[in-house]
């Protein structure tokens, strides 16, 4: 199985580790992000991984061609985006993606067993599976419910329930028929796209630790969890 890696953003809002760090690289324990998500990839039984690389890429590259972080026999691949090509476009920069393959985020702590999500994708048919997870959001104001001018209900500070992207996904090669020739593309275009041409997105929950790292407290409380639980997230001996 391949992963593809999306690792070239600028990481803004993790500043100022960013600075210094391309976010990839900030760590989690004594390890960087990517080494974790690039090793529970390879418990999972993927073999290969392609790095979509910009900002500071150089570093990432230097950090795993002179550490050893990945198990033997595990390929890594570099590719570079001179400009930005959005979290759907990098996908134009790999060649040879002619089988099912893993795209994520390189800022995702998690524990999801990939074998199981590759396997609801297979199952579903569809051209592209997005992993899932349950995220409550607090709504700190009463909220009122109304039909033609009328109140109907009034609900106090309620707690509203979504299914919301884990940053994962597992895709077919017909999906990078709807990429643009050129230019830019966000995935949640891509996704669209699909949708409109008769093609099947599926989903697939997980209940997996998920942290998506993308804010300095988002990573604040990974890294304490991590400290808490790690054997959760490290299943290598030489952690």
């Amino acid at each position: 199985m391949r992963a593809v890696i999306l690792a070239g953003g600028l990481g803004m809002r993790l500043r100022p580790y960013t600075t210094v760090l391309p976010k990839p690289l900030v760590p989690v324990g004594d390890r960087p992000i990517l080494e974790h998500i690039l090793r529970r990839l390879a418990a999972c039984d993927v073999t290969e991984a392609d790095l979509c690389v910009s900002h500071l890429g150089e570093l990432i590259q230097t950090y795993f061609s002179q550490t050893r972080a990945l198990p033997e026999g595990f390929g890594l691949r570099w590719f570079w985006e001179d400009e930005p090509l959005g979290t759907a476009g990098a996908l134009r920069l790999i060649p040879d993606l002619d089988e099912t393959f893993i795209v994520m985020n390189g800022d995702v702590l998690t524990t999801i067993d990939y074998r199981e999500l590759v396997a609801h994708h297979r199952k579903s048919g569809a051209a592209l599976t997005i992993a899932t997870h349950a995220k409550a959001v607090d709504i700190d104001l009463g909220v009122i419910e109304t039909e033609n001018g009328m109140l109907t209900g009034y609900v106090e500070k309620p707690t509203l329930q979504y299914a919301v992207s884990m940053g994962i996904y597992v895709y077919e090669p017909r999906a990078l028929e709807f990429l643009p020739a050129t230019g830019p593309c966000q995935f949640p275009d891509l996704v669209l796209d699909l949708i409109a041409a008769g093609e099947q997105v599926a989903a697939f929950r997980s209940d997996a630790e998920w942290y998506d790292i993308g804010t300095l407290a988002d990573y604040e409380r990974a890294s304490r969890d991590f400290d808490e639980r790690r054997e959760m997230f490290v299943d290598y001996d030489d952690a």
